[in-house]
């Protein structure tokens, strides 16, 4: 996939330098490069490189740190200045039904009841840096540093309708799920090459290396289940019990934007 995007990205470069007027200026005269208080949005061009050399639709999957569909964006202090920022918020959920026959007797019709799951997810992304550019043509070769921080949680519940009892008891089973919230930090620099092949729209590509640190902090998990809640107890009842789940941490210091992000800017 990435040879051919790599294909793709020479062969429009080459067309548009072959056909477009030499210079920094179009044949209308409009400039090719930004210039001291232009504004720029762009987002990962990938998935979209992906389609025009494969026919494969874009996906709103994540990789790496710059993330497919993240937007991006840029405001120039001067034409070798400017500042960036990126973000990234999302939220997420998902259901499902389950029908369960609770007629334990197994003579005559079924009698289903229905048991639902649901999960959730939420995910926030921040981050702001400084870009410096060099060169005297359109392509352009830029490097600076940014720090982002992002935030996250996710969940799940489980409703059941048919409820446990001395002639239904299929055993333990899960009520809720909250995970620990997981917190990251990073501090990359970063360098890599821009070209304008249209008037103030370019594709460009990068890499990175700097500190990530995570950490996600301890969760839950709420089970129930039927039977003798003490020693002392002669009664089946319903019990609930709810454990703790341990959190966890990484840290590491590496490159990242290893499989080849392309970003498409568009500058105003």
């Amino acid at each position: 996939m990435m040879k051919k995007t790599v294909l793709f990205v020479a062969a429009a470069v080459f067309a548009t330098a072959t056909f477009a007027q030499d210079g920094l200026t179009s044949k209308k005269g409009e400039a090719y490069l930004p210039e001291a208080g232009d504004w720029a949005i762009g987002f990962d061009a990938t998935p979209f490189m992906d389609y025009a050399s494969n026919g494969n639709l874009p996906t709103a999957g994540w990789v790496a740190n710059n993330r497919p569909m993240t937007i991006v964006g840029k405001m120039f202090k001067d034409e070798s200045t400017a500042y960036r920022a990126k973000v990234r918020i999302g939220f997420g959920s998902s259901s499902s039904d389950a029908l369960i026959d609770t007629n334990a007797s197994g003579f005559g019709a079924p009698q289903y009841l229905t048991n639902s799951a649901s999960a959730s997810n939420f995910n926030i992304t921040l981050g702001g840096g400084l870009e410096k550019r060099k060169g005297n043509t359109r392509l352009q070769g830029f490097y600076g540093a940014e720090a982002l921080i992002s935030f996250g949680s996710t969940g799940s519940t489980n409703d059941y309708e048919a409820a446990l009892s001395d002639n239904y008891n299929p055993g333990p089973r899960v009520t809720e799920i909250t995970n620990g919230s997981t917190l990251a930090l990073q501090i990359r620099s970063f360098i890599g090459v821009e070209y304008f092949f249209a008037p103030k729209i370019s594709i460009s590509a990068e890499y990175g290396w700097g500190l990530m640190l995570s950490s996600t902090g301890g969760g839950e998990v709420t089970t129930e289940s039927f039977g003798l809640a003490s020693s002392s107890a002669t009664v089946n009842s319903l019990i609930t019990t709810t454990a703790e789940t341990g959190g966890s941490g990484s840290f590491g210091i590496d490159t990242d934007n290893n499989g080849g992000v392309l970003t498409l800017m568009f500058h105003f």
